[in-house]
């Protein structure tokens, strides 16, 4: 083993280390939670997020999609600020929502249903990490005081995404990871750079903000199919780990040290051109689930191939309606997809154990959270669904909150869950005895 691996090696089972730590103390430390699939091992969850449940709430300065990050004692949520057209960073006080501090990071800007503060933070539980769609990247310690800060839109280019870039970081193994898929040419704005715009993956060194590699993700895809509002996310078994990304047409493992491209997938070989993706990929076990662009199925794909990858890589195919926003969830056992109705999978045969209609005409962008034994939504016009994980479709409570559009994930940690709409953050959890 050469040094670079040597040293990557011992970085990996230190972040390994942290995550156990982590995991016991049931945090929320990215978009999609511990385990990068939208489920948690936390306990002790309220039924309802009615107002008999409700602990605090705390007006934010302005809109945002960003879902809270929770780390021990603190949440971090992005916002944007009108006052100052800007976007901001801010830290708030898990027991009774109190702001603890707030940092202005750049200019807000607009794009069609987004603005500048749609990424969600992440946290190693040593510094947090704030990305925005305009590029803008800072790394804060957890008293607020800076650690680093870059724009990616300036040392890359323009995001050229036709509805504002949305893709989060995560922070795995003393990186920061950022994907940009987009396509050659901006939709508005200038491109930024006399060098050709590049779909890549973003390796950073959590620690001082500087380059590791940067991986360039070439795609034949064609027109919006080349754009994708995903996250990556890790995939680890058998003591493999790979930085998994979904999007321009194909989902794609990498070499989490240095980058390069250990297999891809295609799924949409006929390349049809309005496939842009939203919702993201979650894995479990030995196969990764893929929601199909314009919620058009949902495949798993077989996990340890190489190269390029053909039709015996797909386990099963699901070909009715599933999610054109919500990314999968995948809790005990089971894969859930959400749009208007919920569909429960069987995650190794694809059959549906049951659906069940949520009876509403408003849209469920946010993508759900698994936890306690309970499926937790949150409609866009700020309803809250909870209902029973299990065999059965099975509505415990529906809470309409309001203060929409609401678009984030609810999180839940230290027997709480946060609730992000436009404007507000409720914090709900069982009343003490």
């Amino acid at each position: 083993m050469n040094l670079a691996k040597a040293i990557f090696a011992m970085t990996m089972l230190a972040g390994v280390a942290a995550a156990t730590v982590q995991l016991r103390a049931e945090n929320w430390p990215q978009w999609r939670g511990p385990f990068f699939n939208g489920s948690t091992t936390e306990k002790g969850l309220p039924d309802s997020c009615a107002k008999e449940n409700q602990l605090w709430v705390t007006d934010l300065p302005g809109h945002s999609s960003a879902t809270p990050i929770v780390w021990g004692d603190r949440i971090f949520v992005s916002a944007t600020d009108p006052a100052s057209k800007g976007i901001l960073a801010m830290c708030l006080a898990a027991a009774d929502g109190k702001v603890l501090w707030q940092k202005r990071i750049g200019d807000d800007l607009k794009a069609p249903r987004n603005n500048g503060a749609s990424p969600s933070p992440c946290t190693d539980g040593k510094r947090v990490y704030f990305l925005y769609g305009s590029g803008d990247l800072a790394a804060l310690d957890f008293d607020g005081k800076p650690v680093w800060s870059r724009n990616i839109v300036k040392d890359y280019g323009n995001p050229c995404i036709k509805y504002g870039y949305s893709s989060s970081p995560i922070a795995y193994g003393g990186r920061v990871y950022v994907e940009m898929i987009r396509r050659a040419k901006p939709h508005f704005g200038e491109a930024g750079t006399n060098k050709p715009l590049d779909p890549y993956l973003l390796a950073i060194d959590a620690a001082t903000g500087k380059d590791l590699w940067r991986q360039v993700r070439p795609s034949d895809a064609d027109d919006e199919s080349l754009e994708a509002y995903t996250t990556p996310m890790v995939y680890e078994r058998g003591g493999r780990a790979e930085i998994v990304v979904l999007g321009g047409d194909y989902l794609t493992g990498h070499d989490p040290a240095t980058g390069r491209e250990l297999w891809r997938l295609s799924y949409n070989p006929t390349h049809k051109g309005l496939w842009r993706l939203v919702p993201g990929s979650v894995a479990w076990e030995d196969l990764i689930f893929i929601p199909i662009p314009r919620g058009k199925g949902l495949w798993a794909a077989k996990t340890g191939g190489t190269g390029k990858l053909g039709d015996d890589a797909v386990a099963w195919k699901y070909d009715g309606s599933t999610t054109d926003s919500a990314t999968p969830l995948v809790y005990d056992n089971a894969v859930y997809v959400l749009d208007k109705s919920i569909i429960c999978f069987d995650p190794r045969t694809g059959k549906e154990r049951w659906r069940g209609d949520l009876k509403t005409l408003c849209t469920w962008r946010a993508s759900p959270t698994g936890a306690d034994g309970k499926i937790y939504c949150l409609s866009e016009d700020g309803e809250v669904a909870v209902l029973a994980a299990g065999n059965e479709f099975k509505i415990l409570s529906r809470t309409k909150l309001g203060d929409g559009p609401t678009q984030a994930t609810i999180a839940a940690a230290g027997g709480r869950l946060y609730v992000r709409t436009a404007t507000k953050l409720f914090c709900f959890g069982k009343p003490a005895k």
